[in-house]
C-alpha cells in the first residue's frame, strides 16, 4: 500500500498530478480541498466553518480537518493507499496523520514536493482563477496570503518527513508528463 503526501505550495500542480497518480497507481484521492467543496455545497455547519477561513486564505483549524481526513480514511477501507493533496499543512496535523494512520495499520510511504519559484505560483493561480471560481485564486491579496501561509505554516511539514527519511523534492516547473515521470520514479522505489 502506498501512501503519498503530494506537497507544495498553492498553483503548484498538485491537483493536476494527483488526477494522473490516481489514474496510474489505484489509489485514492484525498484532497482536504475537496472534502471543504463537498461540505460548502451541502451547506453543512464545517461546510460554512471552513468557507470563512479559505476565503481569508488562511487554514481551517487542525481539528476540523483532521476529524474530516479520517472519516474519509474509515469510509474508504478497500483503498489500496492514498494520495494526500493537501494535507497535512501543518506539523501538528502531520503527527496526527501518521498516528491516525499507525491505529489503521497503515503509514506514509513518502513525501513529494513539487517546487515552483513564487512568481510562477502566482501566475498558475490567476490563470487557475479565470476558470475555477474560487474566491482566493482572482485577488491578488489572497494570493500573497497564501504563499506567505505556506511558507510560514506549512514548509515546515517538509522537515517533518525529511528527518523520517520519507522527503523528494521534484522539480514542478516544465512539462506535465516529465514531472508525471520523475514522481512515478519515486514512487516505484517505494
Amino acid at each position: 500500500m502506498h501512501n503519498i503526501v503530494l506537497f507544495g505550495p498553492p498553483g503548484a500542480g498538485k491537483g493536476t498530478q494527483s488526477e494522473k497518480l490516481i489514474q496510474k497507481y489505484g489509489l485514492t484521492h484525498l484532497s482536504t480541498g475537496d472534502l471543504f467543496r463537498k461540505h460548502l455545497g451541502e451547506g453543512t455547519e464545517l461546510g460554512n466553518l471552513a468557507k470563512k477561513y479559505m476565503n481569508e486564505g488562511r487554514l481551517v483549524p487542525d481539528e476540523v480537518v483532521i476529524g474530516m481526513v479520517e472519516e474519509k480514511i474509515e469510509s474508504t477501507k478497500d483503498a489500496v493507499g492514498f494520495i494526500f493533496d493537501g494535507f497535512p499543512r501543518t506539523t501538528a496535523q502531520a503527527e496526527a496523520l501518521d498516528a491516525m494512520l499507525e491505529k489503521h495499520g497503515m503509514e506514509i510511504s513518502g513525501m513529494i514536493a513539487l517546487d515552483v519559484e513564487e512568481d510562477i505560483l502566482r501566475e498558475r493561480i490567476k490563470e487557475r482563477g479565470k476558470t475555477s471560481g474560487r474566491v482566493d485564486d482572482q485577488d491578488d491579496e489572497k494570493i500573497n496570503t497564501r504563499i506567505k501561509v505556506y511558507l510560514d505554516e506549512t514548509l515546515p511539514v517538509a522537515g517533518y518527513y525529511e528527518k523520517q527519511g520519507k522527503f523528494q523534492k521534484i522539480n514542478g516547473v516544465g512539462e506535465i508528463d516529465f514531472i508525471f515521470d520523475s514522481i512515478s520514479k519515486v514512487i516505484d522505489s517505494y
